[in-house]
């Protein structure tokens, strides 16, 4: 099983943006969700935005609507998060990751992730 490959985190002031690749060419027509879920230290991992083959419908965590987009190039096998106005609450490990069905928020299960992308916002 090839891992996905996480790219683009970094240190970056509130307010600002940040995109997030995935290099998912190790996804399988089996990973009928993909998306992003993060991970802060103390926290519990949080489902941040999935897009659901099945559907083709993208999900949000109500933390990150409005600011967040997913989107995925599905010739170059890559998959992506834009994110827009950062909060110092943003600040996570971000891990690219394949799941059974779209979920968002705490308590999702994922079937394979990558080895992630730090992601810090500055005050």
């Amino acid at each position: 099983e090839v891992q996905p490959v996480e790219s683009g985190g970094g240190l970056v002031q509130a307010g600002g943006s940040l995109r997030l690749s995935c290099d998912a060419s190790g996804f399988t027509s089996d990973d009928l969700a993909i998306g992003w879920f993060r991970h802060a230290p103390g926290m519990e991992r949080e489902g941040v935005s999935c897009f659901s083959r099945r559907t083709s419908a993208l999900w949000y965590a109500d933390s990150v609507k409005g600011r967040f987009t997913i989107s995925i190039d599905t010739a170059k096998k890559m998959l992506y998060l834009q994110m827009n106005i950062l909060r110092p609450e943003d600040t996570a490990r971000y891990y690219c990751a394949s799941s059974d069905w779209c979920c968002t928020g705490p308590g999702c299960k994922y079937n394979s992730w990558g080895q992630g992308t730090q992601v810090t916002v500055s005050s």
